[in-house]
């Protein structure tokens, strides 16, 4: 039944809910599905096929039983970031290899409480560390548009798992860019929430005043409904805001008539590759037809979110990553004594752009660098906060480019820091200023790589960003353009 695997979230639940196909044939058709393409993307780390299956059956039974949910039985991935309990979670690092959690994440837990089904763990950048998912410990995941690139990252699992169609949904998180980035470079609607919005407790921390747990699907509906059944204030998160739960998918209309639409020209730089400049100017071009309100917005301090970020973000990584000394859980090479253990345990544990950002962490954070370097970093970042603010009294959401290019070349980067974090130029600014953000697929470049147009809105303004993005992909073909590409074993 490959056909199943081609649906949306939305007409699969259809077909569910009208008895049409059950659980177990949808779930059973993305596991067949994965066991033909997964050799050759690698967006699996972990498959669990009984856990699956036995899932799905008990969705049938509660469908057969009167219950009824848009959710209830749809097959998803979750990055393997977010704990899930008693399957591994490795955060794509050696140092977690056998981990099992004795709890599961709440977003996670809050979707198995609708009754969606977890196909298995999504490969990533170790603890969500980079823009390719080429560091990830155990292997290197491919873009299914071209298997000799990237598909992004850190997310870049989640990303290729729906694109590839072995997974109607995924989850991911985003620290600086790393669910809107793999959604443009795979092809498909990625959103990363507002700062609060989903709680981040089972999270495995990587910036903790930046992570957000966001979906990747086909369609920006299916993103809203994933959305809804994921947010709302959890008392296990100090960070949850306790806000009314909202049903995201309510305004996803077709019509945009006044919708005050900003364009920053800092986001259209010198680096910039000609088709993806091209491709956002003409979708932009196309809101102004459908009746948007287009108009220049100024976020003057745009050019300064990649060095405050790499400033910020491997300092809460510094402090973060500090618990993993193979005390408590993962592996542990003993050492003559407690030092020596500590070292020997993460030099063998972490690869090397996590020792890179927790070194330029430890640095920033160490005395007589702390003012000149984090301190000055965190100024700024409000800074660039108050940016978005003055925007946002002159219209409702911000367009442009997710990334300055397309999907890469695997290997192109790696030697090159700055290069890879220049990735995610146009998405940092959001994390560090707490507000969200959204990339849906508007066309592709010469090569026939995707390319993503990104809305950004308001702290707590998913609303606006889904409206603009569903109104937008509804008015053009390029998300139910799929990818195809040669098997290989």
């Amino acid at each position: 039944m490959a056909e199943l695997t081609e649906l949306t979230i939305h007409e699969a639940a259809g077909l569910l809910k009208s008895g049409e196909v059950s659980s177990v044939d949808l779930t059973q058709a993305h596991l067949d599905r994965i066991a033909e393409v997964d050799g050759t993307i690698r967006a699996y780390l972990t498959v669990t096929t009984d856990e699956a299956l036995e899932a799905a059956r008990a969705a049938d039974a509660r469908r057969a039983s009167g219950e009824d949910h848009p959710l209830l039985g749809i097959p998803l991935a979750y990055k393997d970031v977010l704990c899930t309990e008693g399957v591994e979670t490795t955060c794509g690092s050696r140092i977690l290899k056998g981990y099992r959690p004795p709890y599961s994440a709440t977003a996670i837990e809050r979707l198995a409480q609708h009754g969606a089904v977890m196909l298995g763990k999504t490969n990533m950048d170790e603890f969500a560390m980079g823009s390719s998912t080429e560091n990830s410990a155990y292997q290197i995941t491919r873009n299914p548009w071209d298997t000799e690139r990237v598909p992004g990252g850190s997310s870049g699992g989640s990303s290729a798992a729906v694109a590839a169609r072995m997974a109607l949904g995924a989850l991911g998180t985003d620290t600086g860019g790393s669910i809107r980035q793999p959604a443009s470079l795979s092809g498909v609607v990625g959103i990363k929430p507002s700062y609060g919005r989903v709680s981040r407790y089972g999270l495995v921390a990587f910036g903790s005043s930046l992570d957000q747990i966001g979906p990747f699907t086909r369609s920006v509906a299916d993103a809203a409904l994933l959305l809804n059944t994921m947010v709302g204030h959890d008392e296990r998160d100090s960070t949850s805001m306790s806000l009314p739960v909202v049903d995201f998918t309510a305004d996803l209309t077709e019509d945009i008539k006044g919708l005050r639409i900003g364009v920053p020209d800092e986001y259209f730089i010198e680096g910039i590759e000609p088709d993806v400049e091209r491709t956002i100017r003409e979708a932009i071009d196309k809101l102004g037809e459908m009746g948007a309100e287009v108009k220049p917005v100024s976020l003057p301090h745009t050019d300064s979110a990649l060095p405050v970020y790499y400033l910020v973000a491997p300092a809460e990584a510094s402090a973060n990553l500090a618990r993993f000394d193979g005390v408590r859980y993962g592996p542990r090479i003993e050492g003559d004594e407690m030092w020596e253990t500590y070292r020997q345990t993460k030099g063998a544990g972490f690869g090397p752009e996590v020792k890179r950002r927790i070194m330029l962490g430890t640095y920033a954070l160490s005395a007589g660098y702390f003012d000149a370097y984090y301190l000055k970093a965190q100024k700024v970042r409000t800074l660039i906060k108050q940016d978005f603010d003055r925007a946002f009294e002159e219209v409702d959401v911000i367009a442009g480019p997710v990334s300055p290019t397309t999907a890469f070349k695997i290997g192109e980067r790696v030697d090159d820091p700055l290069q890879m974090y220049l990735s995610d130029v146009f998405t940092l600014a959001v994390n560090l200023a707490g507000i969200c953000g959204i990339s849906v697929p508007c066309g592709f470049d010469g090569k026939g790589l995707p390319i993503g147009l990104q809305f950004i809105g308001p702290a707590f303004g998913e609303d606006r960003i889904l409206h603009a993005a569903h109104a937008y992909e509804q008015t053009t073909t390029w998300h139910t353009q799929a990818p195809s590409f040669d098997l290989v074993s």
